[in-house]
């Protein structure tokens, strides 16, 4: 391959990735937005489930909850039918990640949760699925397409929904007024921690 087609490669990708989120925002309905956070600010745990790109990202939300102080784990759609959603119980909140909304692993757990009294938020791009229509908050994701020739890999997608993510996160700490002296208390390694440690002097 000729090196102006990598300059190509890179330089859609970016660009293809920029529209997105340009015009993701728009897509979000601030009502479910602001539910789904109060969701989460209440809920004692969080589960997140997804499969493929999808379930990779529902590994970084869980952390993302976890820095912040919102107890919460990735359930893998095939431990969670083999006794992984006893992590859940009433009042807690389950996030699905589907881009499509009718994955089929997933609905056998939409099935516990709603027996379980569990609160369910879907990201999806679409509204009229089973996930998206059985969640207590839906957060529709806008995808343009993705960054391979095929329009296939899990690439633009997957950026869409982090940043949906992020933003929960982000309302999140507004939310439940969680402060960076208790993320320096259980971010003691890294380069971020050693920054940290400055700043409230934690030891």
């Amino acid at each position: 391959m000729e090196k102006e087609a990598y300059t190509r490669c890179l330089k859609e990708t970016f660009a293809i990735e920029a529209e997105c989120l340009r015009e993701g925002a728009a897509a979000v309905d601030m009502d479910e937005f602001e539910k789904a956070v109060k969701l989460l600010a209440e809920a004692p745990k969080i589960g997140a489930s997804g499969c493929g790109h999808s379930g990779i990202a529902c590994r970084d939300f869980a952390h993302l909850m976890c820095c912040i102080e919102r107890p919460a784990r990735f359930i893998s759609p095939a431990e969670a039918v083999h006794g992984a959603t006893g992590f859940l119980e009433e009042g807690d909140a389950m996030l699905f990640l589907s881009r499509g909304g009718k994955t089929g692993e997933l609905l056998p757990i939409l099935d516990i949760c709603k027996k379980k009294k569990v609160h369910v938020i879907t990201v999806t791009e679409n509204p009229q699925s089973p996930l998206a229509q059985n969640a207590d908050a839906v957060l529709k994701m806008h995808i343009t397409r993705e960054t391979d020739r095929y329009n296939s890999q899990g690439t633009t997608s997957t950026t869409a929904a982090m940043v949906i993510f992020h933003a929960l996160q982000a309302a999140l700490i507004e939310e439940t007024g969680f402060r960076n002296e208790s993320f320096a208390l259980i971010h003691p390694g890294g380069a971020m921690g050693e920054k940290l440690k400055k700043e409230f002097e934690v030891h």
